[in-house]
């Protein structure tokens, strides 16, 4: 067959251009990725060889082998896993599957070295090949199959597959070294390579020497069977780096074997720096199943939670049966039980490094803390409350980050309710009129702006600490029952209350403005909560809170707005002069175009958009009009 020729999916491309033009210091990189892929196709063959015994008759033991042609400048990674069809090969090398990767790939920028060092994470580790490459062949024979294929490219766009002659299964890769990559013919170099990056492998890796001979450069056991006293902080490291395809530290490693009614190991890492799509729809945990060391699956649904779903490593277990199939697993209930103590020690974990170490912990909520908080809204029971222990919140009257329970220790006198506020960012929140009561008081206000915000907090019915959640943009705020060091007793409170009432009693303006206003509004009333703007908009109790209206409309699950209630300042200067007129009389036009202006300043403070910007131009004109003619 001539070989024909096609070309990389858009992304692979530009992925090649990075590859190409950068000056990663660290290319042998290259050759932790080839065979990490390696390692991975003999784990899927070795389980497809539970059920059918004859893909692998006649060469059982499976390995990888390295062997160098100094004379041709080429290195060659060949392995008896499970090879690939011609449309694997086009899959596998020359588009890239993984959720996100095209949008993600269009906003890399800046440092080169970061940008290479995140190819691995696409599943795509292959290309790593082209830093040290001016060619690469990869020759590979399906498991089972008779027909054998050859893929060609030298990375600059296109590639070549043509069908080929290879005795047995397997896939071998041939790379042409560059110039300034000879390092990686010298044995020396290549055993330090293995040694430092994949002495956790499982299968052996066999250095060539010779006709016949070889050379073992990896101990070949599976890391997480070992001794936490036989394992270096290093080789955890590069087993973490093998298994997320990073080159991030491990922010925690949690490595322990479960005995009892099941036994099982788990060596789970909990990594420095967020995956690209932590949060695509698609995005799936990174945990690979083993069963009595056979790789099974790295996509078991229930093994991990979702809101865990940035862990990565191996859960190795000893009594789930072995020729099962994989959706049959997912239903078994014994993994059930794992996935709840896998879940419970973590939780556990992240727990203990909250109370020894806050600022390492405040990292990790920055970077997870978003993911951690959707369990709240479909979580357990019995992992909810240790979950809310966990949450971290940035607040109205602290620098840093404040948990529930400390946040519940500073509760002012006569405070009955957790207050919090959400929103699109930390930014707008934070300038919304509806803290200026609050802050006038000193009460601390959680600002929430993650989407699942305005999802979890509602669900919690039991609240926290026997205190309830309450948004501070819905009505019924009472302010008046909490206690300042500086309060008055109550009858001088009182006295002063009446005295501000008579000097600012706007009834007649709130019953002018709902009638201008009609529908638009649910009601109109005096604000408890203003002390600096004019006017708010709020969600009157048993309605939807506004910021989890305005996620729904986003999503079409609502379809319009519904009305709210405006609060008004009664000290406000604008509202005492509306007042007055109104009192003396001056209602008509001016005081409705006034009503709607009033309204949509409030719109605008929440972030929404004016409902007809033609008539809000209008009567803002006039107003300056009368203004500038005054």
């Amino acid at each position: 067959m001539t070989a024909e020729k096609r070309s990389f999916q858009a992304e692979v491309s530009k992925l090649l251009q990075i590859v190409a033009n950068s000056l990663y210091s660290e290319r042998e990189v290259f050759l932790r990725e080839l065979i990490s892929n390696a390692a991975d196709a003999c784990d899927k063959l070795r389980y497809l060889a539970l059920t059918d015994a004859d893909l692998v008759a006649g060469d059982p033991d499976f390995k990888i082998r390295l062997s160098v042609n100094a004379d041709e400048k080429t290195l060659t990674i060949a392995d008896n896993g499970v090879g690939m069809t011609e449309e694997e090969l086009d899959q596998n090398l020359g588009t890239i599957a993984s959720s996100g990767t095209g949008a993600f790939i269009d906003n890399l920028t800046g440092d080169a070295k970061k940008d290479v060092g995140l190819i691995g994470q696409f599943g795509v580790g292959f290309y790593s090949a082209f830093m040290v490459s001016e060619k690469v062949e990869v020759l590979t024979r399906k498991a089972g199959d008779e027909k054998a294929w050859i893929w060609t490219s030298d990375g600059l766009g296109e590639y070549t597959v043509a069908s080929a002659e290879k005795a047995g299964r397997g896939t071998i890769i041939t790379l042409h070294l560059k110039e300034d990559a000879s390092e990686f013919l010298e044995e020396p170099r290549l055993r330090n390579i293995v040694k430092t990056y994949s002495d956790h492998i499982a299968i052996p890796i066999m250095l060539a020497k010779g006709d016949d001979g070889e050379d073992a450069l990896n101990e070949a056991s599976a890391l997480w069977t070992r001794q936490k006293s036989e394992i270096t902080p290093e080789q955890y490291t590069e087993f973490y780096r093998h298994v997320s395809h990073g080159f991030d530290e491990p922010w925690l490693t949690t490595h322990w074997r479960a005995e009892g009614r099941f036994e099982y190991n788990a060596l789970l890492f909990t990594p420095s720096s967020p995956p690209f799509d932590l949060y695509h729809p698609d995005r799936k945990h990174r945990v690979k199943l083993y069963v009595k060391r056979v790789f099974i699956t790295e996509d078991c649904e229930g093994l991990v939670p979702e809101y865990l779903r940035f862990l990565k490593g191996v859960i190795d277990c000893e009594d789930l049966p072995l020729n099962v199939s994989r959706e049959l697993l997912q239903k078994n209930p014994m993994l059930t039980a794992i996935s709840s103590a896998v879940t419970k020690r973590i939780l556990n974990e992240l727990t203990r490094k909250a109370d020894k170490d806050t600022e390492a912990y405040n990292a990790f909520w920055e970077n997870f803390g978003a993911v951690l908080k959707e369990g709240l809204y479909g979580a357990p029971n019995e992992h909810k409350q240790t979950l809310l222990d966990l949450v971290r919140f940035k607040s109205t009257t602290r620098d840093g980050l404040v948990s529930l329970k400390q946040y519940v220790e500073g509760m002012k006198d006569g405070q009955e309710h957790i207050y919090y506020i959400t929103g699109e960012s930390q930014d707008a929140i934070r300038n919304s009129p509806h803290l200026e009561g609050f802050a006038a008081k000193g009460i601390e206000v959680l600002l929430l702006s993650d989407p699942i915000d305005d999802f979890w907090i509602p669900s919690l019915f039991e609240g926290y600490a026997e205190k309830q959640f309450q948004s501070v943009t819905r009505g019924g705020a009472d302010l008046d029952k909490v206690k300042d060091a500086d309060d008055k007793d109550d009858a001088e409170k009182d006295e002063t209350k009446d005295e501000d009432k008579a000097k600012t009693d706007v009834a007649p303006l709130v019953a002018s403005i709902k009638i201008a206003l009609g529908e638009t509004v649910k009601d109109v009333r005096e604000s408890a909560r203003l002390t600096d703007s004019a006017c708010c908009l709020v969600a009157d109790d048993g309605d939807l809170d506004m910021n989890l209206e305005r996620i729904l409309r986003q999503h079409q699950q609502v379809k319009e707005a519904a009305p709210r209630v405006l609060e008004i300042n009664p000290k406000h200067p604008l509202i005492k002069g509306l007042s007055e007129r109104v009192k003396a009389g001056k209602t008509g036009q001016d005081l409705d175009d006034a009503a709607y202006l009033l309204l949509d300043q409030a719109r605008i403070m929440d972030g929404e958009t004016v409902t007809d910007p033609k008539a809000f131009a209008r009567r803002m004109s006039k107003v300056m009009e009368m203004g500038l003619v005054s």
